[in-house]
């Protein structure tokens, strides 16, 4: 799907991938003296998601086409991140955005962090800023702890509030996606009084060895969504669902493309599903890398 970056097109529209991700395990640790949670988590990017359009405009204005769905231009995190690029670097140019969504909101799939995520990265090479992937990441954690890890490009071991990386190479999985179609409040998920707040810290030789799994969230969930724990019940007919960040997303992983498929095709209609390949580069890295960091850039 993402392999080649399409050309530019004749009317000066650049195309970006902006790839999905699930969390492998995610813990919290304790809370720090701002509020934030200190978390632990393995991030696997995901060969799957929603493409960023992108025009370049002389008059420095920033404008979005299409976002999801109820989401208003200034509160779209793809919106946010060309604005805070553009203040941090006081470049003159604008930008048109379109985003295709395809990764369900409120599922915890990371589709509005990789969408600010891919709009750093490719403007930065539209608007030919030439700035390193430490700067990025770094204005990319000011719009949400989960866009560092698409601005890297790599899955990855994550601490701190889900900003300090090490890059994993993981197995090769295939996933059954689950959207069971509800939204998820972040902000309550956080105040829940029965969400376990004092894990112990794991390491990543924890992780490999299996003896690490779980969401903080799940029990959290199952308790609050029917519809979550519905889906939970259903995949585990076929093995141990997981919840993955702080949404309503459901998988279950899968050696072989076609038990995955098998699963999905079982799936109850007023389900969304999809299955998908786990990737340890980023779809977007991987396709500037074999296009060319020019490959998505429009005249000027």
């Amino acid at each position: 799907m993402y392999d080649v970056l399409p050309p530019p097109s004749a009317d000066g529209w650049s195309h970006w991938p902006a790839p999905a991700k699930l969390n492998l395990f995610l813990r919290i640790l304790g809370r720090r003296e701002d509020g934030y949670h200190r978390l632990q988590t393995v991030f696997q990017l995901l060969d799957w998601g929603d493409w960023l359009h992108l025009r370049v405009r002389q008059d420095g204005a920033i404008l979005r086409h299409r976002g999801g769905a109820g989401v208003p231009a200034e509160a779209d995190l793809a919106v946010r991140a060309a604005k805070a690029l553009q203040a941090a670097t006081l470049c003159a140019l604008g930008v048109e955005i379109d985003i295709d969504k395809h990764i369900p909101q409120g599922g915890g799939f990371g589709g509005g962090s990789s969408d600010a995520a891919s709009v750093l990265v490719g403007l930065n090479h539209l608007w030919g800023l030439n700035l390193d992937e430490d700067v990025l990441a770094s204005i990319g954690l000011s719009l949400g702890a989960d866009v560092p890890v698409f601005v890297r490009g790599r899955s990855a071991f994550a601490e701190g509030v889900g900003e300090r990386l090490a890059p994993l190479a993981l197995s090769p999985r295939w996933y059954v996606l689950v959207d069971p179609g509800v939204g998820v409040p972040t902000a309550e998920l956080f105040a829940a009084p029965d969400l376990t707040r004092d894990a112990p810290p794991a390491t990543i030789a924890d992780f490999l060895s299996g003896s690490v799994s779980g969401n903080a969230f799940e029990p959290v969930l199952r308790a609050r969504c029917p519809e979550v724990r519905t889906a939970m019940e259903w995949l585990a007919g076929f093995g141990r669902p997981q919840l993955t960040g702080t949404g309503s997303g459901v998988f279950l992983a899968f050696e072989a493309q076609a038990d995955a498929e098998a699963v999905c095709t079982q799936l109850p209609r007023h389900w969304r599903g999809w299955v998908v390949q786990g990737r340890d580069e980023s779809a977007l890295h991987r396709a500037l890398r074999l296009n060319g960091a020019g490959a998505g850039t429009a005249e000027k």
